[in-house]
């Protein structure tokens, strides 16, 4: 591999390298979404929740600000009582909470399905990025650019199915909920898509044989023909 093109790959892993930390800090964390149900009283609590791709969260808050009956619960920072468990159809074994719609389950099981998919795609373009800086071994950089391309593709596709199921669960009148926003877990996941998706696109270019510069570059390198 020549140097202008090793300090290129180098570059790209370095940033590989930020958006796969990135995406493994939101599959194993749960703030992808903050949830708030409708305050009704003074002087009571509420429950508001976050959660992620594994877990949901409920913090009890107390209330005491009067402007804050008949908005919504929180901010989540504030201090109060906090009970997290898994979703029941990862952990059946346990007495955990689940979310009231039916299809909710079938959302996480998707997003996290998706997730678990990205994660594989990151590990085989790494192995094969790795591998690429080996001598005479250039050609596993296009391998290397797709796999993290689908990773990106399937972190921005596990976003989305999250979004919608975020979105479900306020229109839903089987919920409490009333107001949401997406988290830090969410930011890093869309910061994961930008970094991965982009850097295998990079690989991909960087991977192409160099165009030369002039037309005549390719008739004056090729050696002279011998007459027989």
């Amino acid at each position: 591999m020549l140097e202008n093109k090793k300090a290129k790959v180098r570059f790209t892993f370095f940033v590989i390298l930020v958006g796969i930390s990135a995406m493994f800090t939101a599959v194993v964390t749960d703030h992808w979404a903050v949830l708030s149900p409708r305050v009704e009283q003074l002087n009571d609590t509420c429950e508001a929740a976050h959660f992620g791709l594994w877990r949901l969260c409920k913090k009890t808050i107390y209330i005491e600000e009067e402007e804050a009956v008949g908005k919504g619960c929180g901010p989540i920072s504030l201090p109060g009582e906090r009970n997290c468990s898994y979703f029941k159809h990862f952990n059946p074994g346990e007495d955990a909470e689940v979310f009231e719609v039916k299809t909710q389950k079938e959302y996480n099981i998707s997003a996290a399905a998706i997730a678990i998919f990205s994660l594989v795609f990151m590990i085989l373009g790494t192995l094969c990025l790795l591998c690429a800086f080996g001598k005479g071994k250039d050609y596993l950089l296009k391998p290397a650019g797709m796999f993290f391309t689908f990773a990106g593709v399937c972190v921005i596709i596990s976003v989305e199915v999250m979004r919608q199921s975020v979105k479900r669960m306020i229109e839903s009148e089987d919920t409490i909920w009333i107001e949401y926003y997406y988290s830090w877990s969410f930011a890093c996941a869309c910061a994961a898509f930008v970094l991965l998706f982009l850097s295998g696109i990079a690989l991909l270019v960087i991977s192409m044989p160099q165009i030369p510069r002039n037309p005549w570059e390719t008739c004056m390198d090729a050696e002279p023909e011998t007459a027989e």
